[in-house]
């Protein structure tokens, strides 16, 4: 502990006394916060580009399966239509919520604020302590967790996940959580449309009911049966686990390591309309929703095409 500016100061990870609503004044934080807001958000992590890759490839295979396998052979006009239109419309909204999920800002601490200017600007009280987080030499606001990987400190961090490539935390909660409903929802179609294509080529001939070889056609199946069956139900689980910390208010490390809530916690419903945004309505659901193309060609234009980290 080192006396500075009348107060204390703590390289400490945990139990921060900063608001989240702080913010740093200082012409130097401002600039960088302003670079950084004009950047694409991503994570260079070798692991996690993989797994974000192989979500893409798998989903892709799901839809050709399901589209040249399945829907197109099929005599039925209308249940083809109808059954592809809706797959497709899942399948985009699915790896839309992904790309929002992996390109946004989860809420990342500047780094290197813990400077006197910053500590002159918060105008604490005599004694007060207020901590810092050594790893990225930022001040902790309250909830903040540094994330090993992304090396940042990220508010109301809930976890890293590998498969999007990034955190989630208190600005892109809501896409990831989108994210693993879309998937559920087109794994579980495809299990359906699955059970229907096995029983009419059973109940038929099997070289009228695709366009493949009967062995080909039932590898292709079967494999995306055990992927239909392992993406529902992790994140059917996953989803569920989202809903219930969000109405909690309170994140996946604070439940795993038992953190007394320091915060005033809000009702359910408060959690839900602060994550996803107003009142109820079809924007919950929607990934594109506040998403502005002008803004993003002028980001690349002003500083790159992306910001590591």
């Amino acid at each position: 502990t080192m006396q500075s500016s009348g107060h204390r100061f703590r390289d400490v990870e945990h139990h921060p006394l900063l608001a989240d609503n702080d913010t740093y004044d200082s012409s130097s934080s401002s600039s960088s916060e302003a670079d950084m807001a004009d950047r694409v958000w991503f994570i260079r992590d070798g692991c996690g580009m993989v797994c974000a890759i192989m979500t893409w490839l798998l989903v892709v295979y799901a839809d050709f399966v399901v589209t040249f396998v399945m829907l197109l052979p099929s005599k039925d006009f209308w249940y083809s239509v109808i059954n592809g239109v809706l797959f497709n419309c899942l399948a985009v909204l699915a790896l839309s919520s992904h790309l929002r999920t992996m390109l946004t800002d989860p809420g990342a601490v500047p780094k290197g604020n813990a400077t006197k200017e910053y500590m002159d600007n918060l105008q604490l009280k005599p004694g007060e302590v207020i901590y810092k987080c050594p790893k990225c030499c930022s001040i902790k606001p309250e909830r903040a967790h540094h994330c090993s990987i992304c090396k940042r400190c990220i508010r109301k961090m809930d976890h890293h996940c590998p498969w999007v490539n990034n955190c989630v935390g208190e600005k892109n909660q809501r896409f990831f959580v989108l994210f693993t409903m879309y998937i559920a929802l087109i794994s579980a179609h495809a299990l359906v449309l699955c059970g229907f294509q096995f029983f009419s080529c059973v109940r038929g001939q099997w070289t009228e009911c695709s366009d493949f070889s009967p062995p080909v056609t039932v590898i292709l199946m079967i494999f995306l049966c055990l992927e239909g069956f392992l993406f529902l139900t992790f994140t059917a689980v996953m989803f569920g686990t989202q809903i219930h910390s969000i109405c909690n208010d309170e994140t996946e490390i604070e439940r795993l390591k038992s953190e007394k809530p320091t915060w005033e916690r809000r009702l359910r419903w408060e959690g839900m309309k602060s994550v996803f945004g107003g009142q109820p309505s079809l924007l919950w659901i929607n990934p594109f929703a506040g998403f502005r193309i002008r803004r993003l060609l002028l980001r690349g234009k002003k500083g790159g095409p992306e910001f590591s980290v």
